[in-house]
C-alpha cells in the first residue's frame, strides 16, 4: 500500500474515533491523547492529519452539515409537490441519525460551536437550504406567504427533537419510526 492510501485511510480512522468522541463527550471532553490512543496512532501522528482539536472539530462539523445541505437542495430541486418533499426531507433526516448517529449526534450538539461560521449559502448551510426550499414552496404558492426564517425553525424543531428525545431515552423507537407523523406535524405547522 502506498503512503497516500495509508495517510487517507488514518485520516479517516482519526476523524470516525473523533466523532464518536465528540458526540459522546463533546469536543472538550475528548483529548488529542484519547483519539490517538482510539486509533491506535501517536498524537503527532493526528497532528500531522489536523493542526489542532478544534480544526479536527471544524472539519468533520462542516462536512456533515454540508452534507445535509447537498441532500436538501437534492429534494428540494425534484419536480414533486411540497408534502413529498417534506416527507423526502423528514426520511433523510431520520435515515442520517439511523445510518451515522455519531456523526448526527455530533452535528446536533456542535452547531452551537460552529454555525456562526458556516456562511448562509444553501450550497453548504442546511438551514439555508431549508429556507430556500420553503421560500420556493412560498413563490410557488404551496405554502402560505410568511416568514421563511421562522418556518425553517419550526420545522427544525419538529424535526430534530424526536431525535434528542431518542438520544436521552425519552423515545424507544428510532425518529424514523415516527416519520410520517412528523413529516405531517411540518405540514401542518406550515400550513402546507
Amino acid at each position: 500500500m502506498s503512503a497516500a492510501p495509508r495517510a487517507a485511510d488514518t485520516r479517516g480512522r482519526i476523524e470516525a474515533a473523533a466523532l464518536k468522541l465528540f458526540a459522546e463527550r463533546g469536543v472538550e471532553g475528548a483529548s488529542t491523547r484519547e483519539i490517538a490512543r482510539a486509533v491506535g496512532v501517536t498524537e503527532g501522528a493526528l497532528y500531522r492529519h489536523f493542526a489542532s482539536k478544534e480544526e479536527l472539530a471544524r472539519a468533520l462539523f462542516h462536512d456533515r452539515y454540508a452534507r445535509f445541505a447537498r441532500a436538501i437542495r437534492e429534494i428540494g430541486a425534484e419536480p414533486e409537490p411540497f408534502a413529498r418533499k417534506v416527507e423526502r426531507l423528514v426520511a433523510m433526516f431520520y435515515a442520517a441519525f439511523d445510518d451515522d448517529p455519531d456523526g448526527f449526534v455530533y452535528v446536533l450538539i456542535g452547531q452551537h460551536d460552529h454555525l456562526r461560521a458556516v456562511a448562509p449559502d444553501p450550497e453548504t448551510n442546511a438551514v439555508a437550504a431549508l429556507a430556500a426550499l420553503f421560500a420556493d414552496a412560498m413563490g410557488r404558492g404551496e405554502l402560505p406567504p410568511g416568514d421563511v426564517d421562522l418556518q425553517t425553525a419550526l420545522a427544525l424543531g419538529l424535526v430534530l427533537q424526536p431525535a434528542v428525545f431518542r438520544i436521552y431515552g425519552r423515545l424507544q423507537a428510532a425518529p424514523s419510526a415516527h416519520a410520517g407523523a412528523v413529516a405531517a406535524a411540518v405540514l401542518r405547522a406550515l400550513g402546507g
